[in-house]
């Protein structure tokens, strides 16, 4: 609260770490009429830097693109040390932890070092991650949500399961794996070792979940706690749905748009999809549904 007592409101800039869904962050901040700035890590700039950079016209009206500013880092933890932190204050920043800012930065460094003002709860970036004792599995116990039952260990599985650890090499991206059985946990578990996906360190403190079979929505919900009276809202709710989408998964799915008989003939090392998330489609729910939904986001 002092750092960001001390900033011109007039100047105020959105920093991001550019990965993950920093151009959403970036639209949205434009569309709130404010400037954006993303950080790179050197090689992984040109999408921002020159696809979406922003051309504005003399009177700062938004002609094209959502970036207006991009700072070239060596790495994306960089933006921990003291000189960038300082030049991210002297812009008067509030910074948007996205997924890759946990992932890249860790949530120790960003609670205990990152002395830059943020947007949201940094005490709530820990919940994402779960191995932590307070997780997210423990936020929708506590909030009364319903959500996969989870098994003591393979020797329970008694119908089909989906184990969750993260890639043995690819740290960021999961090593999820489903099976019906003891039996068959432990042919794949096997054979993902061998193969190098996954690790028996990580295998040993997987979480097994009872699998849902329906379609997947993931319900994009924002709650806002700021008085929205000076703005003529007064009467509308603070909670609003914003979007509702899914997931592109590889290599599931591409496994999905095979016929059954054709997966049969994978060889060993096609056989598991992997459930590396590269993209989100639109959706939309049936709306005698919202209501549910809107008792989730409650």
């Amino acid at each position: 609260q002092n750092i960001v007592s001390g900033y011109d409101r007039d100047k105020i800039k959105i920093g991001v770490i550019a990965s993950h869904s920093a151009l959403d962050v970036c639209d949205g901040a434009m569309k709130e009429g404010l400037s954006t700035l993303a950080v790179c890590q050197r090689g992984r700039e040109r999408t921002y830097e020159k696809y979406y950079r922003c051309f504005r016209a003399p009177d700062r009206k938004v002609l094209r693109g959502v970036v207006d500013e991009t700072w070239v880092l060596p790495k994306y933890s960089d933006v921990l040390e003291n000189n960038w932190q300082e030049k991210l204050r002297a812009e008067n920043v509030l910074f948007v932890p996205n997924r890759s800012f946990t992932s890249y930065c860790g949530i120790d460094s960003i609670e205990d070092d990152f002395r830059v003002p943020m947007v949201g709860s940094r005490n709530l970036l820990r919940t994402e991650e779960r191995s932590e004792k307070k997780s997210y599995y423990w936020l929708l116990e506590k909030a009364g949500l319903p959500y996969p039952e989870k098994l003591d260990g393979p020797e329970d599985i008694d119908e089909l399961v989906i184990v969750k650890l993260p890639h043995a090499r690819k740290r960021l991206e999961r090593g999820f794996f489903s099976a019906a059985s003891t039996n068959e946990y432990e042919e794949k578990s096997s054979e993902l070792l061998r193969q190098g996906v996954i690790t028996e360190e990580d295998l040993v403190a997987a979480r097994i979940e009872r699998y849902i079979i329906g379609p997947v929505f993931n319900l994009d919900f924002f709650y806002s706690p700021l008085n929205m009276t000076s703005i003529g809202l007064a009467d509308a709710d603070p909670l609003e749905l914003l979007g509702i989408d899914w997931r592109f998964e590889t290599s599931l799915d591409g496994h999905v748009r095979l016929p059954a008989p054709q997966q049969l003939t994978l060889a060993p090392q096609q056989i598991t999809p992997e459930y590396t998330v590269c993209g989100h489609n639109a959706a939309t729910l049936r709306e005698s549904l919202l209501e549910r939904a809107f008792d989730l986001g409650e």
